[in-house]
């Protein structure tokens, strides 16, 4: 077989076809009914218009594309997942995917590892929302009445969540960076009202990273529970050495003593949507989903996944699809943690492109491999304006000249905190953001710079205060 890339990738799922072909043929032969039959005309014309219809998209797989948190699944990826969807194991029960579901505990369990969870008790979920959600829940469980507080730049999810357990929340302040202040944090919970804490290690605005390492403690002072969402940033852990090329080892270390964590695997971890996963160091946690199905849970006295999940029907072939992934890149800092490091590099060296530049100025330092810049103006609405022409401008161009990055909005205060001055003659304004987490896109940082100061267009010298 050929190396395994997109381009060889239809050989793989060729195999994959006749592989799962051949176990079902050992079933034995059986007539497909004819209301399920479509003639090979009507399949080409539907196809066609399919594939004409998905060039309406962006270019994810391409390093031109630093715009959202996007990017295809790897080709192993892709050929687990489809060799598990043509059987469409059903992750809920053991009953309906055995195979899938012994996977999925072996993933979970190494997921569990690269955390320091041991023990641990946990499992995928559909997306990192849902993951935030079983974690919220068991976290009003287990402190009833009492609120959940989160820095006020931690993901929207936690607030409609919480508005969906009907739990009060309290948003914190932040830093300067981005990061949940500690100081505001312990105000609150000197009320003695707040049950947990979510830290956040890469908020999926900024990509920054709240100190766990002096959070944990702090809660643990005033009794309070401490959940990690690290559905972005979470596999950042591989490479939390302190290194030139890796991240601050610190809060990431002491996710292992954190109550909860979330993790997205179809993020950094080159899974397909969806995939999420939510881990309790705790196993007792499993108290709380205790529920019961008078024709469910019968195959077997292990326990079934659907007994510590609040989702019913789930996707085995996403369990699949990330064993498959983990035994050819395993969560080491040699395995997938060699594909984090370029996109963090690409993050600090356009980092120092800008910072020498005069026609755009580094919004802050990235943390992990999000960048926020903007034009070198002299007023907020200048920024947002020359922001607003390199998102659209970018996209217009031919498809080999195209450029796609992101925005990012933000208030006079957030702009003049982060010690930039441009008179506030508007409230608020874009600014850029690219999100490098294409290992690919470390080769192309200065033409992805030069091409980024070619759309912003002339700009005077960053201008001084007064």
């Amino acid at each position: 077989m050929p190396e395994l890339g997109v381009p060889e990738l239809g050989a793989y799922l060729q195999l994959a076809v006749e592989r799962v072909t051949d176990w079902m043929d050992e079933f034995g032969p059986y007539q497909p009914h004819p209301s399920l039959d479509v003639s090979a005309e009507r399949m080409t014309r539907a196809t066609d218009e399919l594939h004409a219809r998905l060039r309406d998209n962006y270019p994810f797989f391409h390093p031109r594309y630093v715009g959202q948190m996007l990017k295809p699944p790897h080709p192993a990826a892709v050929v687990g997942y489809v060799s598990a969807m043509l059987i469409n194991p059903n992750n809920h029960a053991l009953d309906g995917g055995p195979a899938t579901a012994a996977m999925e505990k072996d993933v979970v369990a190494r997921l569990a590892a690269m955390f320091g969870f041991d023990p641990h008790i946990g499992h995928l979920t559909s997306s990192g929302t849902i993951a935030n959600l079983e974690a919220l829940f068991v976290a009003r469980e287990t402190h009833p009445g009492r609120a959940i507080a989160y820095s006020a730049d931690a993901h929207y999810t936690h607030a409609r969540m919480c508005h969906l357990l009907g739990v009060r929340t309290v948003a914190v302040a932040t830093t300067a960076d981005g990061c949940l202040d500690l100081d505001a944090l312990e105000r609150e919970l000197k009320t003695g009202r707040i049950g947990t804490v979510v830290a956040t290690t890469g908020t999926t605005g900024l990509g920054a990273i709240d100190a766990v390492h002096e959070i944990v403690p702090l809660c643990r002072r005033y009794g309070a529970r401490v959940h990690v969402d690290a559905a972005y940033g979470g596999f950042f852990r591989l490479i939390a050495d302190d290194a030139a090329d890796g991240v601050a080892a610190a809060p990431f270390r002491a996710i292992a003593d954190a109550d909860s964590v979330v993790v997205d695997p179809h993020k950094h971890g080159l899974q397909p949507y969806g995939c999420g996963a939510v881990l309790f160091r705790d196993p007792a946690a499993s108290r709380h989903y205790l529920h019961d199905s008078p024709y469910t849970y019968f195959t077997s006295d292990e326990l079934h996944l659907g007994e510590i999940s609040l989702e019913c029907s789930r996707a085995g072939a996403a369990a699949a699809a990330l064993w498959l992934t983990l035994e050819l890149l395993p969560l080491t800092p040699d395995g997938l943690g060699a594909a984090l490091r370029p996109g963090r590099r690409a993050a600090l060296a356009w980092a120092d492109l800008i910072e020498s530049s005069d026609g755009l100025a580094l919004y802050q330092r990235p943390e992990l491999d999000i960048l926020t810049y903007f034009p070198a103006r002299e007023t907020l609405s200048a920024i947002d304006a020359a922001s607003a022409r390199v998102l659209d401008d970018g996209m217009r161009l031919p498809p080999g000249q195209a450029l796609f990055v992101a925005t990012y909005t933000a208030d006079a205060a957030a702009f003049a905190a982060r010690g930039h001055w441009a008179a506030p003659d508007v409230p608020a304004a874009r600014l850029l953001r690219s999100v490098l987490m294409k290992p690919e896109t470390e080769g192309w940082v200065h033409d992805l710079h030069r091409q980024v100061l070619s759309l912003c267009g002339a700009a005077p010298t960053r201008p001084s205060p007064g």
